[in-house]
This record gives structure tokens, C-alpha cells and sequence, in this order.
């Protein structure tokens, strides 16, 4: 809609700069409303400084992905594999902030099965839509539709939960997703193309609005309706770029700060193995807990650490 009019006046980087500041503009008032019909958060009896986060608001996520879907349906044009993706972040963020309302938490069967159907859903719209050559350095590889579907579910699925496995600091996993965008965005700018640069940017913008609330000490938690549908976000972006393996750099410490979790819990659970004995999981919690790590030294360091590997993607995707 204003996309095509707009973009015949200004430049795309005037209007992904624009885009970016009414996202945050709206994302902000939003959330600066009294919020008083979202759940309490009820503190976790297993995570470091858990208790200082009962009684927060919990699940604004809804507020955050309503105002996402809200921007870019406007300031975007309309396609049906975009309206797709919109339609299924939105029912990620739905279902977990049914998770985040709810007296008892789901079980993690039930929230497996549910991301694992909107994983395989995008994974297909994706695939229906979009080439399934991705690129390795500068080689092209072509990877069969049918294995591409497969290959690109398991990335979303472990997008998902690395990323709501990093939701445990105030201001962590915002900030993280904030520069992962930022480096898929930049980087792979003309692969992505204008209309999900500027998708990206606004994603950007509702983040930073969020922020202002969720900073130490945070007033706000973005719960499972938030940090599940990003996850999917990063995701669709790295598939987007036709760099799918960039996603290890591009987020690194989002993967690195959940899976080490992800893996114990596996093994123990289905395979009986123990592992990683001494260490808490998530990472974040393991630095805190038994490194003496503040909260603002966790966001910072990891946030520095995830910045310069964001500059070591940008020098090898331009080695020529």
C-alpha cells in the first residue's frame, strides 16, 4: 500500500528508516498502555533469579507481534507468501501466548507439536514460492524441494526454541535478535530484497520499543508469544537470504546460549544419557549462577561477542 506510493518519492532507505520508526512509535504506545488483561509472570523455580521476575506483566508478545503484523501489512505490499508467513507468525505468537495465560503450562509435547506444524506450513509456503538453490561461499547447491522442506523444518523448529530458550535475561533476547536481523539484513540486503529488508526493520523497530521496557529491571516479559514467533522470524530471513548455514554465525550465541539445553534434555529424556552434568542450561544461566556474572554483564558480553561474529559473516560472505 504505502510501499508503492512512498517508493516513488523516497528512496528504500529512507522508507525502511521510516517503517522502522512507526513500528516503534506504535509498539511503544501500545505497550505503554494499561496492560492490566495480560497474565502475571509467576516466576521459575529452576532458573537463576527467577523469582524477581514474578508478578511482571508476561506475554506482550501479543502486543509486540500484533503491532509487527499491523505495520507490515500497511507499509507492505501484499503477496500471498507474505500474507502466509504473517498469518503463521501470528499463530505462533497465539499459541504461545495461550501458553503464557494459562494456569498450567503446556506440556512440551503439545507446544512441539504445535511449532512443529507451523514449521512444516512455512517450510512449504516457502519452498512453493522460492528457488531451493542455497549457497555455500560462492558455490551454488541445489537441494531437492522435498529435502529442502525437511531440512529448513528442523532450522525453524530449533529457531523456535534457541531463541525462547534465551528469554530468561531481561533485555537478552531482544537485543540478540535485534542484531541478528540487523546482520541478515545488512548483509545479504539485494538476496532478501527491499520488501523483507524492510519486514526485517520493522521487527527491528518493535523490538527496540520493547526494550525500553524490558532493560534491567524489566517491567514487561515478551514470554513464549514473543520469543517464539521471532525465532521464526530469524529463521525465514536466513531462507531468504539462500544462505541457510549463515544462520550459525548470524545467531550463534542464540544457538549456543539453547541447544547445549535442548541436547541434555533430549539425551536424558529419550536416550537416558546424562550429560553436561555440571552445567546449567541455558548458558545464560550457567554464566550468572556459577561465574558470578551480573544480568547487564550477560547482555553485554554476549551482545559484543555476537556483534563481532556478525563482522567475521560479513568478511566471509565478501571474500571474493
Amino acid at each position: 500500500m504505502l510501499f508503492n506510493i512512498l517508493n516513488s518519492v523516497i528512496n528504500i532507505q529512507q522508507y525502511i528508516a521510516i517503517a522502522t520508526v512507526v513500528a516503534f512509535v506504535i509498539c511503544f504506545i501500545l505497550l505503554k498502555l494499561k496492560l492490566s488483561f495480560l497474565p502475571k509472570d509467576k516466576g521459575r523455580a529452576f532458573a537463576v533469579n527467577g523469582e524477581v521476575s514474578k508478578g511482571k506483566i508476561r506475554g506482550v508478545g501479543l502486543i509486540m507481534v500484533g503491532a509487527f503484523v499491523l505495520c507490515s501489512v500497511f507499509l507492505l505490499p501484499i503477496t500471498k507468501e507474505f500474507a502466509f508467513y504473517n498469518i503463521l507468525l501470528f499463530l505462533e505468537m497465539l499459541s504461545g501466548y495461550l501458553d503464557d495465560a494459562s494456569d498450567k503450562p503446556w506440556s512440551d509435547y503439545k507446544k512441539g507439536f504445535i511449532d512443529l506444524v507451523i514449521c512444516v506450513l512455512i517450510s512449504v509456503v516457502f519452498v512453493y514460492n522460492n528457488s531451493t538453490t542455497i549457497m555455500i561461499f560462492n558455490y551454488e547447491i541445489f537441494v531437492h524441494p522435498i529435502l529442502f522442506v525437511i531440512l529448513s523444518t528442523v532450522l525453524l523448529w530449533i529457531g523456535i526454541n534457541v531463541t525462547n530458550c534465551s528469554d530468561g535475561v531481561d533485555g537478552l533476547c531482544g537485543t540478540l535478535s535485534i542484531v541478528s536481523l540487523l546482520g541478515i539484513t545488512l548483509i545479504f540486503f539485494n538476496q532478501i530484497g527491499e520488501q523483507y529488508a524492510t519486514y526485517s526493520f520493522i521487527m527491528i523497530g518493535v523490538l527496540i520499543a520493547y526494550l525500553c521496557f524490558n532493560t534491567s529491571p524489566s517491567s514487561q516479559l515478551m514470554g513464549d508469544a514473543g520469543s517464539r514467533p521471532l525465532g521464526l522470524l530469524i529463521v525465514i530471513m536466513i531462507l531468504k537470504s539462500s544462505h541457510p548455514f549463515s544462520y550459525i554465525l548470524l545467531s550463534a550465541v542464540l544457538l549456543v546460549d539453547g541447544i547445549a539445553g535442548l541436547i541434555k534434555i533430549f539425551l536424558k529424556r529419550f536416550l537416558k544419557i546424562e550429560v553436561l552434568k555440571n552445567v546449567r542450561t541455558p548458558i545464560h544461566d550457567e554464566m550468572r549462577k556459577n561465574h558470578g556474572w551480573s544480568d547487564t554483564q550477560v547482555v553485554v558480553r554476549f551482545t559484543i561477542i555476537q556483534i563481532v561474529l556478525v563482522a567475521v559473516q560479513f568478511i566471509i560472505t565478501n571474500v571474493k
